[in-house]
């Protein structure tokens, strides 16, 4: 049996994990993002706050967008997380027929989107919305697809939520 000390990368500091101190932080992130994401929602459809909805939105978005780079530099370049997700009884021989690369899948066909989707209603909202920001003839637009934008990150945590179980919990 492996030992954590024997895996490349720095070991995470969530107790019963294999995974990495990355891994970590974006799972525990992802508890944060959500709700700060639906506050920011919440401020514009309640409270009409749209300046303050603004600048949550933009924060969260620098945010991910330095988060998920640092992320997939440790990923790619430095730890990796095949040799720690070997160690899971769901990861099988690795190929998509096995519930760790299944529940990967399905988890970037949700994140991948997202991704492009965040930068899409962040370029076309500072383009196409007043500022200060108010009520325009882009905000039909700008809520269909902020919302699927919503949707999207809401389902890339919840699968990462699940991916990250099934591969370094489990």
């Amino acid at each position: 049996m492996l030992l954590l000390a024997d895996l490349p990368g720095i070991n995470g500091f969530l107790p019963g994990s294999r995974a990495t101190i990355m891994l970590d932080v974006v799972f525990v992130a992802m508890f944060a993002v959500v709700p700060v994401m639906g506050w920011g929602i919440w401020l514009v459809r309640a409270r009409r706050n749209y300046a303050l909805h603004k600048k949550v939105q933009l924060t969260l978005g620098i945010v991910l967008l330095l988060a998920v780079t640092a992320f997939e530099i440790d990923m790619q370049l430095i730890s990796g997380w095949r040799e720690r997700a070997e160690l899971s009884p769901h990861y099988g021989d690795g190929t998509a027929a096995h519930w760790v690369m299944r529940s990967l899948f399905i988890h970037l066909f949700f994140a991948i989107p997202t991704a492009f989707l965040w930068v899409f209603v962040i370029v076309q909202a500072l383009r196409k919305i007043p500022n200060p920001p108010r009520p325009s003839a882009y905000s039909r637009p700008h809520i269909f697809w902020a919302r699927l934008a919503a949707i999207e990150m809401t389902m890339t945590a919840v699968t990462g939520w699940v991916f990250y179980c099934l591969a370094f919990v489990a």
